[in-house]
């Protein structure tokens, strides 16, 4: 009952991203991207911070400053805003798919990184994960979309925020982390709007979308934290990929998107690599002795 409910959880906690991502997506049509970034960052800041307070937790611990938590916001600046800007110039379920294959780059990190053990058969998963992802960017065919690379750029920040997450200080509690990881979002706003032009009035047509954005995206925090809370994550950490589900189904419906062949194809091929890496992995950690 706790892997089908924490199962459960995990697939609503990706719904919920791919509701945020169509949200950010709808009001960067109305507002730019880096204010929007800003707007989101704010709101979501705000939510977590009034949770913390509500808890009896306080808004700052002095952890929050260790070199480790600084290079964990700086990933996690770079994974917003580089995906922010994929899911803005390209369509939703290119970036979604693209986004899948963050866990694949995560267990090559901690094979690099934290000398954790990676077989021969799990390199050879990453690497059809990665031929995934270029047969999605088709780089140097005519298919191929520059903009996608944004995506890329925020996988990368994404997989290194999860990496540095390893190590976070344990006496940072859910909430509080989810302060500081939403507030990383306005200076990745900020480095938006220095870049592309500066902010414009707020538009009702963008703000209705940012607070959807904050509201889902909140929920999807917490579902999140609550899922890999209880029963086994060799089991619920799979349902991650049920977020490209999700993403084409919006693309479809509300975005009018036609995912291609190479697309549809791509994306089954990071699915299929990363649900192979993460089953090897409960694999080996269940033949491992105790």
């Amino acid at each position: 009952m706790e892997n089908l409910r924490g199962a459960g959880l995990m697939v609503l906690a990706m719904g919920l991203f791919a509701l945020e991502d169509m949200f950010v997506k709808r009001a960067t049509g109305a507002l730019p991207v880096g204010e929007v970034l800003i707007l989101f960052g704010l709101g979501g800041t705000a939510v977590f911070a009034s949770l913390a307070l509500g808890a009896g937790q306080g808004i700052w611990h002095r952890a929050v400053a260790s070199r480790l938590m600084l290079l964990k916001a700086a990933f996690e600046i770079t994974g917003r805003l580089g995906y922010t800007l994929g899911i803005a110039l390209t369509p939703l379920s290119n970036a979604s798919a693209i986004l899948q294959a963050t866990p694949l780059v995560v267990v090559a990190g901690a094979a690099l990184l934290f000398r954790e053990k990676v077989g021969p058969r799990r390199w050879a998963a990453i690497a059809v994960g990665f031929v995934g992802v270029l047969v999605i960017l088709r780089p140097g065919l005519e298919g191929f979309v520059p903009a996608a690379l944004w995506t890329v750029l925020g996988l990368l920040g994404f997989a290194g925020r999860d990496l540095a997450t390893r190590a976070a200080p344990k006496v940072l509690t859910n909430f509080q982390l989810g302060i500081y990881g939403f507030a990383a979002l306005v200076p990745a706003g900020a480095i938006i709007l220095a870049v592309t032009g500066g902010a414009a009035p707020p538009h009702p047509d963008a703000l209705w979308p940012i607070a959807g954005a904050v509201a889902v995206g909140v929920a999807a925090y917490w579902a999140l934290t609550a899922a890999m809370r209880m029963g086994d994550v060799s089991v619920i950490t799979p349902f991650r990929y049920t977020r490209l589900v999700f993403a084409l189904i919006l693309g479809v419906l509300v975005f009018g998107e036609r995912p291609d062949a190479a697309t549809l194809a791509g994306a089954a091929l990071v699915v299929a690599s990363g649900v192979y890496t993460l089953l090897r992995s409960a694999r080996n950690q269940r033949q491992s002795p105790r």
